[in-house]
């Protein structure tokens, strides 16, 4: 009996991943009611590269999807700038609602890492450094919140990279400049990366 061609079984768990992350958003969307819109995942779902912010914006709550608005396009023009595939991230926020007590929120992110299986999480912010730290995922070590720019080992299979919170960086010229300097290691990072 021969095996399934490598192609056909990444289409399966492309398959199950968008199903995975359908009812995440939905079961989510059953927590939110007309004054606590939850803010979902974006990007593709079964992502090399994971961006992770600490909470919602108001643009976001409008739309309901992370990183809509002025984070989600500096981040696009940086990936751009990178030569990083845009189509190959997935973006989302610690907190979905914005409102909730991070204990609250941690299943979800749990779940969304499990789906998605990320080569990379590109942490943006102390707030979220502690946030992942907090998942006590299994084999996971602690990310030094102080090693901004560098990768680090956050389990046997996932990397991060620490960056200063996108949200704060986009209205002054030194803050800009900062993010993208601990942003920057994702071109050289992805352009290793073996192909499929």
């Amino acid at each position: 009996m021969s095996s399934a061609p490598t192609d056909e079984i990444h289409e399966r768990y492309l398959r199950k991943a968008i199903t995975e992350i359908n009812e995440l958003g939905d079961a989510l969307l059953s927590l939110g009611d007309e004054l606590h819109v939850p803010v979902l995942g974006s990007g593709h779902p079964l992502a090399d590269v994971f961006l992770l912010k600490w909470a919602p914006q108001p643009s976001e709550i409008q739309e309901g999807v992370a990183f809509f608005g002025r984070a989600g396009q500096a981040l696009l023009k940086s990936l751009q700038r990178l030569d990083v595939d845009p189509l190959a991230v997935y973006g989302t926020n610690c907190l979905k609602f914005g409102t909730e007590e991070p204990g609250e929120a941690r299943e979800w992110l749990v779940r969304e890492l499990h789906i998605v299986q990320p080569k990379l999480v590109v942490v943006m912010g102390e707030r979220s450094v502690d946030f992942v730290n907090g998942l006590r995922f299994p084999l996971a070590a602690p990310l030094d919140p102080g090693r901004v720019g560098e990768l680090q080992q956050l389990t046997p299979t996932i990397e991060a990279l620490v960056t200063p919170d996108i949200d704060a960086s986009l209205d002054e010229q030194g803050a800009k400049t900062a993010f993208w300097n601990a942003f920057t290691p994702l071109g050289p990072w992805w352009a290793e990366l073996p192909p499929y």
